[in-house]
């Protein structure tokens, strides 16, 4: 809770597979906040006051997950939405002539999305949930100490570059920063 509170201030793509990461780990535990109790929340060293409100939110996730049918796979809609929020702001940042080393970035990781997306059946899923798909497989990937191949390091490596950059120009479109318009000062 607290970590994805910092996180989506800071930087939203690291809240976002962050936030992936929560629900299989709640998936992992069976949705069993007792389960979650045991195996995330008790090895904090905090006090049970300290606890209750991460007790609270894991719960809170457990039972969206239910209620939003995504106990077995599939992501809270609330992680959605981010999806949908990001896709605006890309949508509105290639339409800029303002930015056009985001474009490039885009364009530059475009084959590599296409080709992640027709590789792991992703053609239902939006454009930017393809790349977060293929930057939380190379995460879990590594994680799990497992090889990964060239082509696969440059092509997520591209999608990082060009996700960092919508990471980037999300912060300051939250902070009233961004200026994409020509009668934008």
């Amino acid at each position: 809770m607290y970590i994805s509170k910092e996180l989506r201030k800071k930087n939203i793509a690291e809240y976002l597979l962050y936030m992936w990461q929560v629900e299989d780990q709640i998936r992992a535990n069976d949705l069993s906040l007792d389960k979650l109790k045991g195996n995330i929340i008790d090895p904090y060293k905090m006090s049970e006051e300290q606890k209750k409100p991460l007790i609270e939110w894991y719960g809170n996730l457990i039972e969206m997950m239910r209620t939003e049918g995504v106990a077995q796979s599939g992501h809270l809609q609330i992680n959605k939405n981010t999806i949908i929020m990001l896709t605006d702001l890309h949508l509105r940042l290639l339409e800029s002539p303002k930015v056009p080393f985001y474009s490039a970035a885009y364009y530059k990781a475009l084959p590599f999305i296409v080709e992640f997306r027709t590789k792991s059946n992703g053609q239902e899923k939006p454009e930017l949930e393809n790349c977060f798909d293929a930057l939380y497989m190379v995460w879990m990937m590594k994680l799990q100490k497992r090889e990964l191949g060239t082509e696969t390091l440059k092509a997520t490596a591209e999608i990082s570059k060009f996700i960092s950059m919508l990471s980037l120009y999300y912060k300051e479109d939250e902070e009233g920063k961004l200026k994409l318009d020509d009668d934008e000062l």
